[in-house]
């Protein structure tokens, strides 16, 4: 590592700042703790990074064990980006700094991405409610379908499928968005078909209770 790029700090913070410190490294971490991305998911999910930019920041990640490459053979021929054991012991840093960057002012313009929304409902996760809250729930967004499991008093979400979940949402990531930034109610989307939920009603309760709990707070 370069001079330019190192603190030359022993300190562990800084160290740590040596690895992940350098701009959209957090970022590309926090895209990836949902699950494994191609290069463009990433660059469609941060759309201020240029792809030289974003290929470096890859590479960086990849040189210090936090990002892993992983490449499918044929007939897929596709290359995937995720998180090594190392890089996933980020997430509960991500998340309480996601809490506490909440209080500062929003950007002009811009628009929160589908990894910030869900990881917004990991944040805003109540442990006490995870009896009441237990089950396993499919949120299926636009192509992409994700779980949400709510066992042994934690929230795990990432992407696949399950057999038989207790609950579904299938919306759009704009009625997603427009949720989480109160510009429109659930019983809004529901009644207009821009979403819809399917399950008993115990269990549909239980979906939009533990979403609810995380979207009353983001600001418009």
């Amino acid at each position: 590592m370069s001079d330019r790029r190192s603190y030359g700090d022993p300190c562990g913070v800084a160290r740590g700042l040596d690895v992940i410190g350098e701009r959209w490294a957090l970022l590309v971490v926090r895209d990836l703790l949902l699950g494994p991305k191609r290069f463009n998911d990433l660059l469609g999910g941060l759309p201020g990074v240029s792809p030289n930019v974003l290929s470096q920041r890859l590479r960086d990640l990849i040189e210090h064990g936090v990002v892993h490459r992983r490449d499918l053979g044929a007939p897929a021929r596709v290359r995937l980006y995720e998180l090594t054991e190392w890089g996933r012991e980020l997430e509960p840093m991500l998340l309480q700094l996601g809490r506490w960057g909440s209080r500062a002012p929003l950007p002009s313009g811009g628009e929160f991405g589908l990894d910030s929304l869900l990881l917004s409902v990991k944040a805003g996760f109540d442990p006490a409610r995870a009896d009441e809250l237990r089950g396993a729930y499919e949120l299926r967004i636009d192509a992409d379908t994700y779980v949400a499991e709510v066992a042994d008093g934690s929230l795990r979400i990432g992407l696949g499928t399950i057999g038989r979940p207790d609950a579904t949402l299938t919306t759009g990531i704009g009625t997603l968005r427009a949720l989480c930034t109160g510009r429109r109610t659930l019983e809004d989307t529901v009644r207009s078909g821009d979403l819809r939920l399917d399950g008993d009603q115990r269990a549909v309760q239980c979906l939009t209770d533990l979403l609810l709990a995380a979207f009353a707070p983001l600001p418009a």
